[in-house]
């Protein structure tokens, strides 16, 4: 039939046959579950001795009686500043695995990528995901744990609005650091600012761009809960300088791979499989009660039509 394409020998290599001779570029192993945990980043970290950070206290400052002497040789107060006598003590806690991998496959099978290397590195990876969820979620020492409830306001209206988070840094005014919340309750603020139209500005940090409030970071997380579409926000002072919120970690642990995180040989079992053992020794501590509040019943499905 005229115009009809017939069909023709081959006359040159198919690229079938010859990509099995061709070098492909590979990764290493990818997966959605690693965040950039931007909280650890944030946190100041202090170094802990035998695993036990104790944090002392001043009784209220209001029975220390001072005195603006006038011109006169009035007699001064005597006073002194009284400690609690038995502060609270954080005992750091262990996020741990043992790593399992065959030898036949680390021999075999670790060109160009070592398989004993990538399999480290994932299960630090998930390991330090942990890491951040139980410094936000920990029922013992974690922030929603930690927060007192003088320090818990509720929204409004239900969606997080800017009066929202101004109420929330009346609770931490003295140098707050950054919000943490949701990426939906992001979202979620963002919709409102933009119904009122007040755009938040943006600051960049760790090469990224961040939502601002009165020029405080609005810093995600998707390890701060989310139940029936509703959440939390925090605002948090980090430093022990400013009594604020700190991290904690047990320094010069054997096989450190960085502060308070250390991977050692376990040996080899009798079906060639080779264990390691993967320890990372953190806690965290709120010093005083104004360096963290709550904004509670964040609602994050409410949307607006713009006409």
């Amino acid at each position: 039939m005229a115009g009809q394409v017939k069909d023709q020998n081959q006359t040159a290599l198919s690229d079938i046959a010859a990509r099995p001779l061709a070098i492909a570029t590979r990764t290493v192993p990818q997966t959605s579950f690693i965040t950039p945990r931007w909280l650890p980043h944030l946190l100041s970290w202090t170094p802990v001795e035998s695993g036990i950070y104790r944090v002392n206290k001043v009784k209220e400052g209001d029975t220390v009686e001072v005195d603006c002497s006038a011109r006169d040789e009035r007699a001064l107060p005597n006073t002194f500043v009284d400690y609690v006598a038995q502060p609270r003590e954080y005992l750091l806690s262990a996020v741990n695995t043992v790593l399992d991998v065959h030898t036949r496959v680390s021999d075999l099978y670790s060109k160009p990528y070592n398989q004993i290397s990538e399999q480290l590195r994932l299960t630090i990876e998930a390991i330090k995901e942990r890491q951040e969820s139980e410094l936000i979620n920990n029922k013992e020492y974690g922030l929603l744990s930690s927060v007192e409830p003088s320090q818990i306001i509720k929204t409004r209206t239900g969606a997080p609005t800017p009066d929202d988070l101004d109420e929330l840094i009346t609770k931490v005014w003295k140098e707050p650091g950054f919000f943490l919340l949701h990426p939906l309750a992001v979202a979620a603020f963002g919709r409102e600012c933009t119904r009122r139209g007040v755009p938040p500005p943006t600051v960049s940090l760790f090469g990224s761009q961040f939502l601002t409030w009165r020029g405080i970071p609005l810093i995600p997380s998707d390890k701060v809960p989310v139940t029936n579409n509703k959440s939390k926000i925090l605002l948090i002072r980090t430093g022990e300088s400013r009594q604020g919120v700190v991290g904690l970690y047990q320094p010069n642990l054997p096989g450190e791979q960085s502060p308070g995180l250390s991977v050692r040989f376990m040996g080899i079992n009798e079906k060639a499989i080779a264990s390691y053992l993967v320890s990372l020794y953190c806690s965290l501590a709120v010093l005083t009660e104004d360096a963290l509040a709550v904004l509670d019943d964040v609602e994050l499905n409410k949307y607006h039509e713009y006409k």
